[in-house]
């Protein structure tokens, strides 16, 4: 048998690629590999790139490339990661950090890099309606609030909008996306690995697409068959 499914996701902030991720791999039997998860874990990992990324976050600073890439390029090496497969979710987010994957994975490389395509305003609205209860952080939405006023299910704590989900601070985050990450869609498109999904639905709906668009191996530029990409669907 070949290497297994190697994915990774793309979209803006809301598009629901997280959750997908975490359908995907578990339809495919390979690993969900978010970075930052990642990240989270490398804080006591006690591996060089671990505390260099621990160091960064302490700080509350973004962390640089070349430590996220050393991070990523440690949970590849593990569990056989770049032979048997991968859902990747939050990494590469710049170009420099794609051309890097691409050497982590040669010669295999990827099977394919899907956009979750949701456009700007109904991920704006998937965002700004968030609320999170304030002592259990349960979520909550403007379309599927608690029971009672804005006060906790759980606990009856406050629920409120977080500082980060204003429509200024979602739209700053958005720009950034486009301005960083976007580019990426040209940069595997123009090696023909390139998977686009409508990321509007629900989750139910938005998954089906991900799982036909990948077994059907449609793609703008023709179509590719399922053993191309390494699929042993299950």
């Amino acid at each position: 048998m070949g290497p297994g499914a190697r994915f990774l996701l793309l979209g803006r902030q809301g598009a629901g690629k997280g959750t997908q991720a975490v359908r995907l791999a578990a339809r495919f039997g390979v690993p969900h590999i978010s970075t930052g998860d990642i990240l989270r874990a490398a804080k006591t990992s006690g591996t060089e790139f671990g505390r260099k990324a621990a160091a960064f976050m302490a700080r509350g600073e973004l962390v640089p490339d070349d430590v996220v890439i050393g991070v990523v390029a440690e949970r590849l090496a593990q569990d056989g990661a770049v032979h048997s497969g991968f859902v990747l979710d939050g990494f590469p987010r710049t170009r420099s950090q794609a051309e890097e994957l691409e050497r982590l994975l040669a010669p295999e490389g990827l099977s394919a890099a899907i956009d979750v395509d949701v456009p700007t305003e109904v991920v704006l609205r998937r965002l700004s309606g968030r609320r999170v209860c304030t002592i259990c952080g349960a979520p909550y939405h403007i379309d599927a609030p608690p029971k009672v006023g804005w006060v906790c299910d759980k606990d009856g704590g406050d629920v409120v909008q977080r500082d980060d989900d204003t429509e200024a601070a979602i739209s700053r985050r958005l720009e950034l996306y486009d301005r960083e990450t976007g580019p990426l869609i040209d940069f595997y498109d123009e090696q023909g690995l390139l998977l686009r999904v409508d990321g509007v639905g629900s989750v139910d709906e938005v998954f089906d697409r991900l799982v036909g668009v990948i077994e059907d191996g449609r793609r703008p530029f023709g179509a590719v068959a399922p053993s191309a990409l390494g699929l042993s669907a299950r």
